[in-house]
């Protein structure tokens, strides 16, 4: 076997048929087939279904260890473009949509100031989806909230957040400072659908305080929640990312003491270790945090942003 035939493996897994794979390779559709059919004889399986499309079982485990060696192939020559003090090479980082809105033009602002030989690539999508994305190598590193449970994910918390009310300022809690979960409880609100991570929060702090929550909606993607609360639609809870400092227009962002504060992580995969694109992307990463996160309306980095029964 030989490398373009792992790479137009990874490519079909990554892109969904032969098709695509070639348009994403530059190549035409032929070429795929016959990388595949001679690492099919040579291996003797069959790692593509031709009928339904997609991998077949041992299709998969042949990606999954595909996957580690153009990884380690990647390093290998990102290691070596980066001896001395310059850093080189690609990074692919995931990302939730909020924190990505607002902390993303910072990041990389200042890893092309810094480190102008490091490229990186966005990806955006939720806690649920990007863990796996990065456990399977498809990411290097994804920035998402906590809990993440899997023991092959290395964990570093970046900061806490609180969950606030948004309203627009027409509305009749716009001259709040604060409310209480039971005041919020005579209220319809836009919330995430039951059973979603940010609404088990919600949920669970509102059992506590001996209340239900009532639904005016249940929104799918915590960025069409902030959306539809910026046009008056109703109010929503949402973390505090999701509204940048930088931005803004006729809301009120409004305090829930008896919310808990969401944790904000940096994961990576435990092995391989990350490359030097990434280990800079970390680390500058880490500095902006640092420096502009108390700047973030509703964000608190440091020692005390993690107090015990406040992270979830």
């Amino acid at each position: 076997m030989d490398l373009r035939q792992l790479t137009t493996l990874v490519a079909i897994a990554d892109h969904g048929s032969f098709s695509a794979a070639a348009r994403a390779m530059f190549t035409v559709q032929s070429n795929v087939s016959g990388h595949i059919a001679r690492l099919e004889r040579e291996l003797g399986v069959v790692l593509v279904d031709r009928q339904r499309g997609g991998l077949t079982d041992d299709g998969v485990a042949v990606v999954d260890r595909a996957r580690r060696i153009l990884h380690e192939l990647d390093d290998i020559t990102a290691d070596m473009a980066s001896r001395g003090n310059e850093v080189r090479g690609d990074t692919r980082l995931g990302a939730i949509g909020t924190t990505a809105r607002w902390l993303l033009p910072l990041l990389l602002t200042q890893v092309g100031s810094q480190h102008p030989g490091v490229h990186v690539t966005v990806h955006e999508g939720n806690t649920t989806n990007l863990i796996p994305r990065l456990v399977g190598q498809q990411l290097d590193a994804a920035v998402v909230h906590l809990p993440v449970d899997d023991p092959e994910v290395e964990v570093e918390p970046l900061f806490a957040e609180d969950l606030m009310l948004l309203v627009h300022t027409r509305h009749h809690f716009s001259d709040l400072q604060s409310v209480t979960l039971a005041e919020l409880a005579a209220e319809p609100l836009l919330l995430p659908p039951t059973g979603s991570a940010l609404r088990r929060v919600i949920d669970r702090a509102a059992g506590t305080a001996g209340v239900t929550m009532r639904t005016q909606v249940e929104v799918d993607g915590v960025r069409l929640l902030a959306s539809l609360a910026f046009e008056g639609f109703g109010a929503a809870i949402v973390p505090a990312t999701a509204v940048p400092r930088w931005l803004k227009g006729d809301f009120r962002r409004i305090a829930v003491p008896e919310l808990p504060r969401r944790v904000v992580a940096w994961t990576q995969r435990r092995r391989p270790a990350p490359g030097p694109a990434t280990r800079a992307l970390r680390a500058v990463l880490r500095e902006v945090v640092a420096v502009q996160g108390a700047k973030q309306p509703g964000v608190h980095v440091g020692t005390e942003a993690f107090p015990l029964g406040r992270s979830v």
